[in-house]
C-alpha cells in the first residue's frame, strides 16, 4: 500500500508571523495591477505572496482575482464556488463591499473572489457603456467607503488573467502602477513586448497615470545561462522598475497553494518566501520614498 500522502499534510496556519519592522505605510492608497500576456510566469503566485508579505508588515491589502480560474482564491483559502465575486461587481452593478471576504489568520488582508462566472464577464459586458471602466467605478466607491469609515487601504492588487482582454483592460484602467512578473525565459519578454503596447492604449484612451512601476524576475535558475541572459536583459532596459530580488524557482512556492496557502506561511524561511517578503518590502520603502540597498534588501525582512 503506497503510505505517500501521508507526507502531504499541510502545515495549519495558527498565526501569522508579524514583522519586527513593519513597513512603511503610503501615502495614498496604492492599486497595482499584475498582469503579464504570457500565462504560467508566476503572475498569480507573486500577486498573492506580495500581498500576504505586505498584510505581514501591518499594511491593509485587499486583492482582487480578476482571473476566471480563481487561483488566487485558492492560495488565500477562499472557497469561491461558496461566494458572490467579481462577476457580480462587474455585471449585475453588486458593490464591492458586499464581495470583499476576509482572508483567515491575517487581520489585514482581504479578498474579492474571482466566481465561478467570471469567464463570461467579458461577453456580457461587450454591450454596456463604459464597459473599461466598470472595475474602477466599483473601486473608487469602495476605497471612498473605508476612508470615510476610518480604515483605509494601503494596497489593492488585482491579479489578472494572462491574456489582453476586457478584464485586463479594466484592471489596467483602474490601477496607477502595473507590477509584471517576468519568467526567467524568452517568452515572457514577448509577453511583456505585447503588454506595453496595450498599455499605450489605455493610457491614450482610457487612464493617463497607468504605468508600469514594478518588474519581478521570477522562477530564476541561475545555473542556466538563458536565465541570466534575460535578467540582464531586463536590468538594461528597465534599470527603474525592476527590483532586483530574484525569485528562485522552488518547490516550496509550487506547494504552497495545494494546502490553500501562500509560501509566505507555508514555510516562511524558505527561499522563495524570503524572497517575495523582500520584494514587498522593496515595493513598500518605494511607496515611501525611501532608498535601499536591494542586495541586504532581500535578507532584511
Amino acid at each position: 500500500m503506497d503510505d505517500s500522502r501521508e507526507t502531504l499534510a499541510a502545515p495549519k496556519v495558527i498565526g501569522i508571523r508579524r514583522l519586527k519592522e513593519p513597513m512603511p505605510t503610503p501615502l495614498k492608497t496604492r492599486v497595482f495591477t499584475v498582469a503579464n500576456q504570457k500565462g504560467g510566469v508566476g503572475k498569480t503566485t507573486t500577486a498573492v505572496n506580495i500581498a500576504a508579505a505586505l498584510a505581514m508588515g501591518g499594511l491593509k491589502v485587499l486583492v482582487i482575482d480578476l482571473d476566471p480560474q480563481g487561483n488566487a482564491c485558492t492560495a488565500l483559502g477562499i472557497d469561491r464556488e461558496e461566494l458572490d465575486g467579481m462577476y457580480e461587481v462587474l455585471v449585475n452593478d453588486v458593490a464591492l463591499a458586499d464581495v470583499v471576504t476576509k482572508v483567515a489568520g491575517f487581520p489585514h488582508l482581504e479578498c474579492a473572489p474571482a466566481d465561478v462566472s467570471l469567464a463570461g464577464a467579458e461577453i456580457n459586458m461587450v454591450s454596456f457603456v463604459s464597459r473599461e471602466g466598470r472595475l474602477k467605478l466599483a473601486l473608487d466607491k469602495f476605497l471612498a467607503l473605508r476612508e470615510a469609515q476610518g480604515a483605509r487601504l494601503d494596497y489593492v492588487i488585482i491579479d489578472c488573467p494572462p491574456s489582453l482582454g476586457l478584464l485586463t483592460v479594466n484592471a489596467l484602467t483602474s490601477a496607477e502602477e502595473v507590477l509584471v512578473p517576468i519568467q526567467c525565459e524568452y517568452y515572457s519578454l514577448e509577453g511583456l513586448s505585447l503588454l506595453l503596447k496595450t498599455l499605450d492604449q489605455v493610457k491614450q484612451m482610457l487612464n493617463q497615470r497607468v504605468r508600469i512601476s514594478t518588474i519581478v524576475l521570477t522562477m530564476f535558475d541561475s545555473r542556466t545561462r538563458l536565465a541570466n541572459d534575460v535578467a540582464n536583459s531586463v536590468r538594461q532596459h528597465f534599470p527603474n522598475e525592476l527590483i532586483d530580488i530574484p525569485i528562485p524557482r522552488a518547490v516550496r512556492v509550487s506547494e504552497a497553494p495545494s494546502f490553500n496557502q501562500t509560501v509566505m506561511t507555508y514555510d516562511a524561511s524558505s527561499p522563495g518566501a524570503i524572497a517575495y517578503m523582500g520584494v514587498a518590502r522593496e515595493i513598500a520603502r518605494r511607496g515611501s520614498g525611501e532608498t535601499t540597498n536591494l542586495t541586504s534588501g532581500a535578507h532584511s525582512a
